[in-house]
């Protein structure tokens, strides 16, 4: 069974941790994205919603969310059903007491997902910027990161009822998900999701009539670096998880960069492929979406896969990209960057793929009804939770800005000041802000 918390040699321990500091990067480069998807007018306002979602998230796993999500060999709350023992909740106590900060292989876990907690929070902000509150996406961080982020993570990651069911039921070797494309990607998609039912669209998205408008990014210089920067964070990522969680040594870490590598760049190249031919030329914004999604399609079976199956997964999940982002439209949902499609849908069709295409050493047969369980899981309890949390929050602190707000620009609106101050931008209304 997947994640046991063997102890490390010296050496690995010092790679593991190398690999952990890495995945700062895959945050500062959804940053990126995100800020260079918005208009001029809300650019500040994004990068600092982005850097306070991660700080408030780390916080309230640091607070609490560890105490539930614990780790693989910790202390745990289990129930017995029909003979077998399903463990549900960590008991680890508060504010990591009692977490020996060392190089173990629990405090590893517990660095990791302290990251894990600030990507996860991070993207969300790229569905709804332009009309996110600060104060209420901070709150709705605080309930990613001491919540819903910590109880799907100790299923998977901390030796929960999903990573058992190899155990109990010899579905493969239970739950498998190297680096975190259920436990970050898709729990922060489906969270995106629940904000962009709870928020609607921008002002002037759609037209009377209900058709979707354009409403570019101001900055796709700042898109397209920010894949680039993701992209060592994104091999620390699933290097350091397939280590601590799903049992892959050091050795496989050239794999999994190559891995990671060819799915970004299969999507990457699918979107510019599909957009050339659909509109004559290739679509920069779409093709960074793609880049991502091919990165996130990469995190589940990573350590397991042949780089010919990687690269097949990155030219699904770059079509995937390209057709859903044009599909929500068409239903209203008016996500900003893409963020549901890239790590919602992909982080899915991730487990799903792990399932199909990953060999595990020693595994039985089952691993993809396993993995079918755990997506099945995110769509029918982590998204209503997500959901529920964010509208009991939205009742009690509402979390989008009056429509002045959004007419004014966030930067000026919420911060007082613009990204831009030596530039002329404009509002909605035409008139000029400095």
């Amino acid at each position: 069974m997947f994640g046991t918390a063997p102890a490390l040699p010296d050496a690995e321990s010092m790679v593991c941790i190398f690999l952990i500091l890495l995945v700062p990067l895959a945050v500062a480069g959804l940053a990126l994205l995100n800020t260079g998807f918005v208009r001029s007018r809300s650019a500040a306002h994004a990068m600092l919603s982005t850097l306070c979602a991660v700080a408030v998230a780390a916080g309230a796993y640091f607070a609490c969310g560890f105490a539930i999500g614990g780790y693989a060999g910790g202390s745990m709350h289990a129930i017995s059903i029909a003979g077998k023992e399903w463990n549900w909740l960590a008991g680890e106590k508060l504010f990591f007491r009692g977490l020996a900060l060392d190089v173990s292989p629990a405090s590893l876990a517990a660095l990791l997902q302290l990251f894990g907690v600030g990507l996860a929070a991070a993207i969300p902000l790229g569905s709804v910027v332009d009309r996110w509150r600060l104060g209420a996406s901070a709150a709705a961080a605080a309930l990613l990161g001491g919540c819903v982020y910590p109880l799907f993570a100790h299923w998977s990651w901390g030796g929960g009822w999903l990573a058992q069911l190899g155990a109990n039921y010899s579905l493969g070797r239970g739950f498998l998900d190297c680096g975190g494309a259920g436990s970050i990607q898709a729990v922060g998609g489906l969270n995106a999701l629940a904000m962009l039912w709870i928020l609607g669209p921008r002002r002037g998205k759609y037209s009377v009539e209900g058709m979707p408008m354009a409403l570019p990014g101001h900055n796709t210089i700042l898109v397209l670096f920010g894949c680039l920067l993701a992209l060592p964070g994104w091999v620390g990522l699933n290097s350091a998880g397939a280590i601590l969680f799903a049992g892959a040594g050091c050795a496989r870490v050239p794999l999994i960069a190559v891995n990671t590598m060819l799915s970004a760049s299969a999507s990457a190249l699918t979107c510019l492929l599909i957009t050339r031919i659909r509109f004559g030329k290739p679509d920069a914004s779409l093709v960074a979406n793609g880049w991502f999604g091919g990165l996130v399609a990469s995190c589940a079976g990573c350590a397991f896969l042949t780089p010919l199956a990687a690269s097949l997964i990155g030219v699904v999940a770059g079509a995937l990209v390209t057709f859903s982002i044009q599909w929500l439209e068409l239903i209203s949902v008016d996500d900003t960057s893409g963020a549901f499609p890239v790590h919602g849908l992909c982080g899915l069709w991730s487990l799903l793929a792990a399932g199909v295409f990953a060999r595990v050493p020693g595994a039985p047969a089952g691993q993809w009804l396993a993995q079918v369980v755990g997506a099945a899981t995110l769509l029918g309890f982590v998204l209503p939770l997500s959901y529920g949390l964010n509208l009991l929050l939205d009742r009690v602190l509402p979390q989008r800005v009056p429509p002045e707000g959004e007419r004014q620009g966030m930067d000026l609106h919420e911060l007082g000041a613009g990204a831009y101050p030596e530039f002329v931008t404009y509002t909605e209304d035409s008139t000029r802000q400095w």
